[in-house]
């Protein structure tokens, strides 16, 4: 016996339609009496005549019911009575294609707290409580608590005499990490401008033992210190990735232009984003093993990534992991950058060969780009001049959202959504808002906020 075609393949859309049933010549039956089985991982596959006197065609149909995107295998099985070379097993391969993503949706605002001192970061504990940390830039934390903001701040450095960091412009009270386990642990992290010489400090701070809404500002520990030698460009952000490590993203040192060359030297930790092991019990930290420039001559080991301008924001999706990027521009182009998941890091963002997509100083002609990571979207200053990096949308209330990565722009107050399609990115202007956004924020259930730094008040992201 022999059945044709030896193996039959099918493809289909989630959601759409079954594709159209094929058929199998069955010769050299001999008469018998024919049958047929699937394998018991396929029960989307199904043949017909199941049994009788051998025909001479078999119809083999797949059903795409309640399955998701992937590759399906089964098998086919044809048995003839008395036939010689049986049975004989055709293999049968359904491929599920996701739908097209439909359009980007528009969003809305509400306002969910106001009465903030300019608000620089929005976070969560990932402790179960429920509570929304803001870093006002002066040097406090507060905590909006069932929607309530809470008297007294978490973390007061505004009031310490004397003074342990100076704020304004860009310097200040920059972000707050939580480490994992934090409930437990009842420390965490924040990133300043240390007094008076602003240099940039990473500090574990612990919570008062007998009130978790207060942590003692005398217990801070210093992890981290950099020399700025100037007074912008400092970035600021920390964040816990999903391995764990405590990356923190560090400026070019600032004036304009790059001047000392920050971003494209391997020997300082300036225009970086950091990667160190705060959590191992190493004093004060442990390089991960695995850092990709460890063993390379010239470059200092907590080195992640480089070129970079001033990463004032970044964040990871607590889904997939992949780490965005919101690097600002100096007078022509606003970038975002992204590293997916499982990547080895080692990445060149490009600045100062670079600014966004063009080569930089502008009007420069060939530059070389090779090695360099380019962004996966740029604007320039027609419509905005420093972009403000935020989150992937995981959150349940809004399902058009998910996947959707919202960032914003300080000065123009456009908030843009992208998601990645395939090989290429979805863009669109989202809302047009007259917000001064320094900073997006999530709380644990994975809402998206986003703060008004002019006004003090933290706003929800809300979409139809």
């Amino acid at each position: 016996m022999s059945v044709t075609p030896g193996s039959l393949a099918f493809t289909g859309q989630a959601g759409d339609a079954n594709p159209a049933s094929r058929t199998m010549s069955v010769t050299d039956a001999g008469g018998g009496t024919l049958s047929w089985t699937a394998s018991d991982n396929a029960p989307w596959l199904s043949a017909t005549p199941a049994s009788g006197a051998a025909p001479s065609t078999v119809s083999v149909s797949v059903d795409l019911s309640g399955l998701g995107a992937g590759t399906y295998n089964g098998t086919v099985t044809i048995t003839s009575t008395g036939a010689a070379g049986s049975p004989v097993s055709i293999p049968v391969t359904l491929t599920v294609t996701s739908p097209p993503p439909g359009p980007l949706p528009p969003i809305t605002l509400a306002v969910v707290a106001g009465g903030f001192v300019s608000p620089v970061h929005v976070t969560h504990a990932g402790d179960g409580s429920g509570r929304i940390f803001v870093v006002e830039q002066a040097g406090r934390i507060r905590i909006l608590d069932n929607g309530a903001v809470l008297p007294i701040p978490f973390l007061d450095l505004a009031s310490l005499n004397p003074p342990r960091l100076v704020a304004g412009g860009e310097q200040g009270l920059l972000s707050v990490a939580f480490p994992p386990g934090f409930a437990a642990k009842r420390y965490f992290y924040v990133n300043y401008t240390r007094a008076p010489d602003g240099a940039t400090v990473v500090a574990r701070y612990r919570v008062s033992a007998g009130d978790a809404n207060v942590a003692d500002p005398a217990t801070e520990e210093a992890i981290v210190t950099i020399p700025q030698p100037f007074a912008n460009h400092n970035g600021g952000q920390l964040a816990f990735g999903p391995d764990n490590n405590l990356y923190i993203g560090m400026g070019d040192g600032g004036s304009s232009g790059d001047p000392l060359n920050n971003g494209q030297s391997p020997g300082t930790l300036l225009g970086k984003l950091l990667r160190i092991d705060v959590e191992s019990g190493a004093q004060p930290y442990r390089v991960p093993p695995d850092n990709p420039f460890l063993l390379s001559a010239g470059f200092l080991p907590e080195i992640w990534a480089l070129g970079l301008r001033n990463p004032w924001r970044f964040s990871f999706d607590r889904l997939t992991g992949d780490l965005y990027i919101g690097d600002v521009g100096q007078g022509t182009f606003e970038e975002i950058d992204f590293q997916p998941a499982g990547n080895s890091g080692g990445q060149n963002y490009g600045w100062n060969l670079m600014e966004g997509d063009g080569c930089y100083p502008p009007g420069t002609v060939g530059c070389n780009r090779t090695g360099l990571a380019l962004p996966v979207f740029v604007y320039d200053h027609g419509l905005g001049c420093s972009v403000t990096g935020g989150h992937v949308y995981r959150g349940s209330a809004f399902p058009s959202l998910r996947g959707v990565y919202l960032f914003g722009d300080l000065c123009s107050g456009r908030i843009w959504g992208i998601r990645k399609n395939g090989a290429a990115w979805d863009n669109a202007v989202l809302a047009t808002t007259t917000l001064a956004i320094t900073t997006f924020g999530e709380d644990e259930p994975g809402n998206v906020y986003v703060v008004n730094y002019a006004t003090g008040d933290l706003l929800q992201i809300l979409s139809p």
